[in-house]
């Protein structure tokens, strides 16, 4: 009897390890909108550049909004950029560590610093018109292995 206790423990530590890993990777996948408010202002692909008016590829989703209105991170882990970067405005790099990069640009605050570990849903920044920006919005990234991936997949999806 004992034998056969030990084998369902054993198995059900095993079970419990595999859901663990699974809601981990849910974790840190791109799900959902960066804001809790907005929309969407521009999409992803080629689009006439507002500064210049010439056809340019536009590698993110601008979600337009309210000034100070909540940018949240669309997954975990952690933070490897919080700062200036040309273009960007004050950008938000986080790197979820399973080949998925997400950016969130034009911010008027960052509430975290590179380094810090953050979950999805954690409002991660303030909504702004810093860098080549005319308007309060987020410019949202997904990459995916260093290359810019439609976002729209991820936007769709709900964690």
């Amino acid at each position: 009897m004992s034998q056969i206790l030990h084998s369902q423990f054993v198995r059900l530590d095993a079970l419990q390890l595999l859901l663990l890993d699974r809601n981990l990777e849910n974790e840190r996948t791109p799900a959902g909108w960066p804001v809790g408010s907005g929309w969407i202002s521009s999409g992803f692909g080629e689009r006439n550049d507002p500064f210049t008016g010439k056809r340019a590829q536009h590698e993110g989703l601008d979600f337009a909004g309210i000034k100070g209105s909540e940018i949240l991170g669309v997954a975990s882990v952690g933070v490897t950029w919080a700062g200036s970067r040309q273009g960007y405005g004050k950008l938000l790099e986080i790197d979820h560590g399973n080949g998925y990069i997400t950016r969130y640009a034009h911010n008027d605050e960052l509430l975290v610093k590179l380094g810090d570990g953050i979950t999805a849903g954690q409002t991660v920044a303030r909504m702004g018109a810093t860098g080549r920006a005319s308007s309060p919005h987020v410019h949202f990234e997904v990459l995916y292995q260093g290359k810019a991936v439609n976002p729209n997949h991820f936007v769709k999806q709900v964690r």
